[in-house]
């Protein structure tokens, strides 16, 4: 009897689902129609509903079910100006921030539709537990336990799907279609620039830009599709004017009092410059006929194959007989069909067994013309080192005004006051040592205080572990600092450039120091590897993600620093973490610096100068 109650329970708060799933049906319907905050609302109305079963399937069933969400978006902190960011908006309040980042967090959480398809499902399930509890007992029970953890409790993470032979070439077919389709959309677009380049000149750089991501689009489903990936080949765009002295804009001869003709000027010579334009609008008109040429004959047998099966099989039978499929002779028996279909099967087949390797030549095709040549590297390189350059002579100058601002406000403030005491002693040594003495020895602590001080600016500027270390024992040593709990694996067969263990080095520090502090992560690790010419840092964290280049002068500084070696940042930080950077750097490994050979019989130490150890070789 108790089983009995506690299913009529189950099944009482199961019919109630209904009236959730009505209340999330009504809100979707103002969600279309323009009412946008009564859905987010009504999500986590049903999903009570859905704790309370839970809780009692954990009691009653026997059936532990753990909350299947994702982590929830961390709330939104306000700039130091006062706004709140979001992307590139500002804004006075965080409330339309939070109630963004929750929509968005049920919207993408695969749990908010297993939990409403429950709702839909579960009342008439529940009802025929408490039918079956009458007969079986706590047995129906822990049936209904098992069927709520199968909706309402977490999926396993997913393991690698293996596709079979006929639907991974069905998937290559329609791969083929797909870039024919994109390529002959790309074509329309190209003849739509290259009339307006040869026709207005002036007002085609807006154009071709929008129109470039046509192109874009391409080659990412060409990746996306075929595993060939098609690197985007353009320049970066030019960079705004700068006003002369007397506030006025130069253009070769002509003076512009407004930057904005200035500005169409370059954008227009950056797009006709580049020879990625150009090998776009060929490309547009190229590729749409080599994905022709590939995608016809696969079309082709496999359509003739199908039309072979239909015409045998559906058509015969049930409309009229005897049919004949060319070239085969016509037929009126099913003996005759039989003895014609492995010729249409074998079409079918010869049409799919060549469509992977048709894909991939048409992706290679669309990579020969939309991809960079080697000179269009070698620009991008040149034009991304320029603005490195720029940006870290920048930086390179605050740095030098940092360190003279540490130095003059604290360095040689210590030393003016300790200057000061000495004075003061020279006075007071005669008259009254006591009070000398006491100048003295606070003297002795100033000194202290200020030997500590000029070491903490050392290490600021380039720590001495890193010298004696290396990158690897230098990163070990700030995970040791670090309060939060850090993991460091690391496969560098030697050392690299100093100019690079330091750029890793601080770009590490930097991000270890955003994890704690905005992050609020608790475990992180740190992977440094080196292959190919190429040193790769990991740095992973299980924080509340939500990091963004553009949101903080840390990771943008992490990218400049980066740039002036070529280095770039990957940064992936979904909403609710974790959060994980990418540094690669380009470099080469150097030798280990050689040991100085050690005297068989080294002299006896002075007794006043004994043996002291650094705290590197301490540590």
């Amino acid at each position: 009897m108790e089983s009995v109650r506690r299913a009529l329970v189950l099944a009482g708060l199961a019919l109630l689902s209904w009236a959730d799933a009505l209340v999330e049906l009504l809100a979707f319907l103002l969600l279309c129609v323009g009412l946008v905050f009564f859905f987010t609302p009504a999500i986590d109305w049903a999903r009570g509903r859905s704790a309370r079963t839970r809780e009692l399937v954990g009691q009653w069933c026997e059936t532990e079910v753990a909350t299947p969400y994702r982590p929830a978006p961390a709330e939104p902190e306000r700039e130091r100006d006062g706004w709140y960011r979001d992307g590139n908006q500002l804004y006075k309040r965080a409330w339309w921030i939070r109630w963004n980042r929750r929509f968005t967090w049920i919207m993408e959480d695969p749990a908010t539709g297993r939990e409403l398809r429950w709702q839909l499902l579960n009342p008439p399930f529940a009802l025929v537990t408490a039918l079956l509890s009458l007969v079986t007992g706590a047995r129906a029970l822990r049936w209904y336990g098992r069927w709520t953890r199968f909706w309402l409790g977490p999926r396993p993470p997913a393991g690698p799907v293996r596709k079979r032979w006929l639907h991974r070439h069905l998937e290559s077919c329609g791969h083929q279609v797909g870039l024919l389709a994109l390529s002959l959309v790309h074509l329309g677009f190209s003849v739509w620039q290259f009339v307006v380049i040869i026709g207005a000149a002036p007002v085609a750089a807006p154009l071709v830009v929008s129109c470039r991501t046509i192109a874009d689009t391409l080659r990412r489903e060409a990746g996306n599709w075929t595993g060939v990936r098609i690197t985007r080949p353009y320049l970066p765009p030019p960079r705004l004017p700068v006003p002369r002295p007397d506030g006025l804009y130069q253009v070769g001869k002509q003076l512009y009092d407004e930057p904005w003709w200035p500005v169409q000027r370059a954008r227009t010579q950056w797009i006709l410059r580049d020879r990625a334009t150009w090998r776009d609008l060929a490309g547009g008109a190229l590729i749409p006929v080599v994905s022709l040429l590939l995608t016809v004959p696969t079309v082709a047998l496999l359509g003739w194959g199908l039309t072979g099966l239909v015409i045998l099989w559906g058509w015969r039978p049930f409309v009229s007989a005897p049919v004949q499929w060319f070239p085969l002779p016509e037929v009126a028996t099913h003996l005759g069909a039989l003895a014609q279909t492995p010729v249409a099967l074998a079409l079918i087949v010869a049409g799919l067994a060549p469509t992977t390797w048709l894909a991939r030549e048409q992706a290679r095709f669309a990579r020969l013309w939309l991809g960079p040549t080697e000179a269009m590297r070698l620009a991008q390189r040149v034009a991304r080192l320029d603005e490195s350059r720029t940006h870290v002579t920048v930086a390179q100058a605050a740095e030098l005004r940092r360190i003279e601002r540490d130095l003059h406000d604290g360095i040689q403030s210590r030393l003016v006051a300790m200057g000061l005491k000495l004075g003061a002693i020279e006075a007071l040594i005669d008259s009254d040592p006591e009070s000398a003495k006491r100048l003295a020895a606070g003297l002795r602590n100033a000194s202290s205080d200020a030997l500590t001080e000029l070491r903490l600016l050392v290490r600021g500027i380039h720590p001495p572990v890193l010298s004696e270390r290396g990158l690897v024992d230098a990163v070990r040593a700030v995970a040791l600092d670090s309060p939060l709990k850090v993991e460091v694996t690391a496969d560098v067969p030697g050392r690299v450039e100093q100019p690079v263990e330091a750029c890793a080095y601080f770009a590490v520090r930097e991000l270890l120091g955003n994890a704690a502090k905005h992050g609020a992560a608790k475990r992180v690790s740190i992977s440094l590897a080196y292959s190919d010419g190429v040193l790769r840092v990991v740095v992973t964290d299980d924080g509340s993600g939500g990091a963004e280049a553009a949101r903080g002068s840390g990771l943008r500084g992490i990218e400049r620093r980066l740039g002036a070696f070529d280095g770039t940042l990957s940064l992936s930080s979904p909403p609710g973490g974790p959060t994980e950077a990418i540094l690669e750097v380009p470099c080469q490994t150097v030798p280990e610096p050689a040991l100085e050979p050690v005297d068989p019989e080294p002299a006896a130490p002075e007794p006043s100068s004994p043996k002291t150890s650094t705290s590197s070789e301490t540590a």
